[in-house]
């Protein structure tokens, strides 16, 4: 399928668990692939048969700018959820969002968040599994 890929966009938001995190703030970087049928466009060379991606840079960064969530997972998942309900042609979406400066111990070059998305089939639908017990899942064999 063909795709339309925005990398390296830089964002300066107040996302984290953390209350100094949301205070004092920092950059993200955010990759955005959208899966959509371009034969259309690639013939018409018209912005109206494709999606426009300049729209999706501003729909990203005034998510990513935002009202601050705890979770850069929280951030991936409303940029992919804003993008299906703004462009019906895009079928799959994949999203990296990258937080370089995360409050860990260690020696790292960033933490990241990626979801893999299908229009017709998210992960919010699939279905729970009742497994009849209390049993913590590290604690099954």
């Amino acid at each position: 399928m063909d795709s339309i890929r925005i990398t390296g966009m830089v964002f300066f938001g107040y996302h984290g668990v953390f209350a100094e995190e949301q205070k004092i703030g920092q950059r993200f970087y955010v990759n955005v692939e959208l899966y959509l049928d371009l034969a259309a466009a690639a013939l018409s060379d018209e912005v109206s048969d494709t999606v426009d991606y300049g729209q999706v840079y501003k729909l990203v960064r005034d998510i990513v700018e935002g009202e601050p969530k705890k979770l850069i997972e929280a951030v991936a998942g409303e940029i992919s959820n804003r993008v299906f309900a703004e462009y019906p042609q895009v079928m799959r979406i994949v999203v990296e969002v990258i937080k370089p400066s995360a409050p860990v111990p260690g020696i790292f070059d960033q933490v990241s968040a990626r979801l893999d998305r299908n229009r017709n089939r998210n992960s919010a639908d699939l279905p729970v599994q009742d497994t009849g017990s209390e049993v913590h899942p590290s604690e099954r064999s």
